[in-house]
């Protein structure tokens, strides 16, 4: 019988061996900028401009964080080794992208791409690049783009210096399941209160409930953390290696039919939450604030959530 701890050691071995006997891939990934989308709806750089300008608002800046996405695209593409192979592509293309598994996938731009990027993934080292740094945080994508030449070096390397980042998992009674970085959120497609059943650690409730949450540690810097600091919570949220999540029902509704106790808590790896729909329709369960790329939940159906298996295998 084989252990999960040797068909790990399989997959590094396969990999390695592949990243042996071919040159290395490198996948860049973007998304639309803000001028992009722009001229997507004005067709040229006049209307564009003279639309904004009419609003009191300044085509310089929108400008001028395109060129230096671009000047960040062009510093990773041209730093590529001559010998390796190479591919492009935008965050709208990833459901059908087909990732090999010794690719080095390098992303550029926003922290948030490499959260939607990263449920695509299966143990590829990640490079992100932060063209902005100004604008984003830089939680996720690290480097600087002139660092990309010693980057590649260090992506190809036996042993890299790797964050390895938990995942989460949702997966429904039917075998459908969806995977996130930073969490997912159970509730109802629009603002109505939506109405579960919720079993953690012994404890059932019924909830009518603005939704919950579960997140990782990479997720507790953002929406978790805002939860947690509006209500002072005393949990300590997981940094992003650990084995562990932690949930928020967010805004509970007690009344003669629902409770409003079992309201957060901290998952462990071998735990997980329940719960168990109690919507006619509209359940919807998606992650990392993807509306689109939702799974609907009906009436009685039942979605689990858990540490994933997956880990984001990011360089550090």
């Amino acid at each position: 019988m084989t252990t999960h701890t040797e068909a790990s050691r399989r997959t590094k071995g396969r990999r390695a061996a592949r990243r042996a006997s071919v040159p290395p891939r490198v996948v860049l990934i973007t998304r639309p900028t803000e001028l992009d989308w722009l001229l997507r709806r004005h067709a040229t750089l006049q209307q564009a401009r003279f639309f904004l300008e009419q609003r009191g608002q300044s085509m310089d800046e929108v400008q001028l964080r395109h060129e230096q996405q671009q000047a960040a695209v062009h510093r990773a593409l041209g730093a590529i080794p001559a010998d390796w192979r190479r591919a492009t592509a935008q965050r709208a293309d990833l459901s059908r992208f087909l990732f090999e598994p010794a690719d080095i996938v390098v992303i550029v731009g926003q922290d948030g791409l490499v959260a939607n990027v990263a449920k695509y993934l299966d143990g590829q080292r990640v490079i992100g690049l932060n063209p902005d740094p100004d604008r984003y945080e830089g939680i996720l994508v690290h480097h600087a783009p002139d660092r990309v030449e010693t980057l590649y070096g260090a992506a190809v390397a036996e042993a890299p210096d790797l964050e390895v980042r938990t995942m989460v998992k949702a997966e429904l009674d039917d075998g459908r399941k969806l995977l996130a970085l930073n969490e997912v959120f159970i509730g109802h497609v629009s603002h109505q209160s939506a109405r579960y059943e919720i079993a953690f650690g012994g404890s059932e409730e019924s909830h009518s409930s603005s939704g919950l949450i579960v997140s990782t540690g990479t997720g507790s810097t953002g929406w978790a953390r805002s939860i947690a600091r509006s209500r002072r919570c005393a949990l300590d949220l997981p940094r992003p290696e650990d084995r562990q999540l932690v949930f928020f029902v967010r805004e509970a509704w007690p009344s003669v039919a629902t409770q409003a106790d079992l309201v957060e808590g901290l998952i462990g790896e071998r735990d997980a939450l329940a719960v168990v729909s109690r919507m006619e329709t509209g359940g919807v369960v998606f992650g990392d604030g993807i509306e689109s790329d939702r799974i609907e939940l009906r009436w009685g159906q039942t979605i689990r959530v858990s540490t994933a298996e997956r880990r984001l295998h990011l360089l550090r």
